[in-house]
């Protein structure tokens, strides 16, 4: 596989943020995106040199789109190759958000249960890290619609402690662009699977990912996300201060 580059940019900001230590068991939420693929590939890669031990258990939700089971054997293949361990668990996530509470703007109830059974699930297989794959593109968008939406100045955190399961959530892609991401798949020929979700492509992100690579690319503000990351460390906003 050739993921060296991706690989650079995890590491950097695994060492930065002390996000893995000796024994640790890591699931890593695989929802069969490229950005959960790639992350899963590059952590499973690394065990083979860094300096600290950790297992990895991939775990993926299954929504259950239209009330009926996904296909996730390409991600169970994935899994198979790199010895890693692969857990489906059934939900019933499409038929509360869509059928039963019929949500107009599904993604937040979405993302609070999805982060629940995610943790719960970590916990039942002996996990005390959630690796989530949010690479540094989120980040950005992240703090501009915090910023405009909300008038806050913060950000998702690089590593968070979750008291009430706990659980450390980590994100090792938080330094790694987007544009990495996509290269590292299509180097390493890696399966995606697509989205079923009726709300894909029109959500409140891509409308800022537009606005934002609009701003950098037609106004001026050249190299825009790499001043925000470079802002947040800086002034260390919601853990974002390299240790």
């Amino acid at each position: 596989m050739k993921l060296q580059k991706l690989m650079s940019h995890i590491r950097s900001a695994v060492d930065q943020y002390n996000m893995i230590e000796d024994g640790d068991r890591i699931a890593v939420g695989l929802s069969g995106g490229k950005d959960s693929v790639a992350m899963l590939a590059a952590l499973a890669e690394m065990r083979r040199f860094y300096p600290k031990k950790y297992e990895l258990v991939a775990i993926t939700l299954d929504y259950r789109f239209h009330n009926q089971d996904g296909d996730f054997s390409q991600l169970e293949e994935l899994c198979r190759r790199l010895n890693v361990k692969y857990v489906v668990k059934r939900t019933e996530l499409y038929n509360i958000i869509f059928e039963v509470r019929k949500e107009k703007n599904p993604c937040s109830l979405c993302a609070r249960m999805r982060r629940g059974l995610l943790h719960d699930t970590a916990k039942e297989y002996g996990c005390n890290k959630i690796a989530l794959g949010h690479h540094l593109d989120d980040a950005v968008e992240t703090f501009m619609m915090n910023l405009l939406n909300g008038g806050t100045i913060s950000c998702f955190s690089p590593i968070t402690y979750l008291s009430r399961k706990d659980l450390y959530s980590i994100r090792p892609m938080v330094l790694t662009p987007e544009k990495a991401v996509l290269s590292a798949v299509r180097n390493a020929n890696l399966p995606i699977v697509k989205s079923k979700c009726p709300a894909d492509g029109e959500t409140e992100r891509e409308r800022m990912k537009n606005f934002i690579w609009n701003l950098e690319r037609n106004e001026g503000y050249e190299h825009l996300r790499d001043k925000i990351i470079g802002a947040l460390q800086k002034k260390d906003i919601d853990g974002w201060g390299v240790k």
